[in-house]
């Protein structure tokens, strides 16, 4: 399967944490922190009418993303 952005998944799709995009490493660092580690699973649960933020259900909490911090997940989608 190939990795996707999160910005392509829509509400209700789930998807798998798979690795980070290269690039700004203090992104990456606060996503870990927020526990988005690899083979994480998530859902996205809805996304702002201008595309930021982005809410996703993941580890039995809500949290929103900012789309530059969402643009560095690489997503492999569920099925």
């Amino acid at each position: 399967m190939s990795a996707v952005c999160l910005s392509e998944l829509s509400p209700g799709e789930q998807g798998r944490i798979c690795g980070y995009r290269k690039g700004d490493k203090v992104y990456r660092q606060r996503l870990l922190a927020m526990g988005l580690t690899p083979n994480t699973l998530f859902e996205l649960v809805r996304r702002a009418p201008l595309g930021d933020p982005i809410q996703i259900r993941v580890r039995n909490y809500s949290l929103s993303l900012r789309k530059d911090e969402a643009s560095i997940l690489l997503i492999e989608r569920e099925v």
